[in-house]
């Protein structure tokens, strides 16, 4: 089974365009397709052969709302604090990020996090996709000594862990693995990754 997983298109349809062509069974959008809200239908237009394929969750540019409103036109599937099952494990969502200073459209409080995260305690085996990284990791340092995860991302990590985490949202990690005690965990950024399993 083979599941691309991308975040933070942020508008730019060539890369989108890239992640459209792999070949995959299933799709995940990690959050950040648009900036502040803004050309989610013509993201939609360029997504829309991936049909129900596409799980979709809501980045901090993005209200839970609006992306599942989104996928209702569409045709995808609203991944926001939702979980699935597909090749033998259960894969679980959950959007937005910690607070910024910029306030954006789609942020949680960390209790919030906290909250909704504790909704997959019991999942296993578990893939989970955030759109927020988890604090003082590689995945979520924008600059040396700057991290701007979640720590209730992270808490989770340590207490439940998942076979594989991935997130986006720190532009600046894209790309970065990291090991969380038994879980491998990916920034994927806008290049994507393929998960094989």
């Amino acid at each position: 089974m083979r599941v691309q997983i991308f975040s933070d298109i942020h508008s730019d349809l060539a890369a989108l365009e890239r992640n459209v062509q792999v070949d995959a069974d299933l799709y995940i959008a990690a959050g950040d397709l648009v900036n502040w809200s803004k050309g989610l239908d013509r993201v939609g237009e360029a997504l829309r052969p991936l049909g129900e394929k596409l799980w979709v969750l809501p980045g901090n540019h993005e209200t839970a709302d609006q992306i599942a409103s989104f996928c209702e036109v569409f045709g995808f599937q609203d991944f926001h604090c939702k979980t699935f099952e597909a090749g033998g494990r259960h894969f679980a969502g959950l959007g937005y990020s910690s607070p910024t200073p910029f306030n954006t459209p789609g942020e949680y409080s960390e209790e919030e996090l906290a909250a909704r995260l504790a909704g997959f305690a019991d999942l296993a085996p578990l893939v989970l996709v955030c759109h927020a990284p988890p604090l003082s990791s590689p995945l979520d340092e924008a600059a040396p000594g700057k991290h701007f995860g979640s720590r209730a991302v992270k808490e989770f990590l340590e207490a439940r862990p998942p076979e594989f985490f991935f997130c986006g949202h720190i532009h600046e990690a894209a790309g970065r693995r990291a090991q969380f005690g038994t879980t491998e965990a990916m920034n994927v950024g806008k290049k994507g990754f393929l998960l094989q399993l």
